[in-house]
């Protein structure tokens, strides 16, 4: 059994990337790992209060621990975080939500590497399946809903739309990555298969 970390925001990305692993045979998922930022208390990824991401791991079932950051010291304390995690519950791997970028999977290949641990990308696709993994996503049955966007790439009043078959085929029209690998808008998800309670 391949004990595994995830890194994990609350978002559509990496409650997907849970999902996956749990489909997957000869893996376990002993920790959630979301970090946060000293100065706000809030989540790196997306804002949001801690206690929202400890609701949504008590419904998935899976523990979750949290690396309170800064900017400045972010990788140090992440990697710092891992290895206590590592012996705390015997890791095997580190898993992440990312799809494309590869700036992202070095930073996160290099960080196992440095942990000892196995890096693992379950959504790990190309820029061209950004589509047809949100309608993937969508048709698994998740509830996910847009909390923030970048007001640069999508209108404001897109926050608090529901990620269904409407909102992929709108997206589909606009000039942005369907899966917001960019950071173009982002989520929490408040329902899905993974969800225990």
């Amino acid at each position: 059994m391949k004990r595994t970390a995830l890194s994990f925001s609350g978002g559509k990305d990496s409650c997907f990337a849970l999902y996956k692993l749990q489909e997957q045979e000869g893996i376990e998922i002993a920790s959630l790992v979301t970090t946060v930022f000293q100065e706000d208390q809030k989540t790196v990824a997306h804002g949001e209060p801690p206690e929202h991401i400890k609701q949504q791991a008590e419904r998935l079932d899976v523990p979750v621990t949290f690396v309170t950051t800064d900017f400045k010291s972010y990788g140090e304390d992440y990697l710092d975080h891992l290895l206590k995690l590592k012996e705390t519950y015997q890791l095997d791997a580190i898993a992440f939500g990312d799809i494309y970028l590869e700036g992202h999977r070095e930073w996160g290949e290099e960080l196992a590497a440095r942990a000892g641990l196995e890096p693992l990308y379950p959504l790990w696709s190309t820029e061209y399946q950004a589509l047809p993994l949100l309608q993937e996503f969508i048709s698994h049955g998740f509830q996910a809903r847009v909390i923030k966007v970048d007001e640069e790439k999508l209108p404001a009043d897109w926050v608090g739309r529901i990620v269904d078959g409407a909102f992929a085929d709108e997206i589909a029209r606009l000039d942005v990555c369907p899966m917001s690998e960019s950071g173009e808008y982002h989520t929490v998800v408040e329902d899905g298969p993974c969800f225990r309670k």
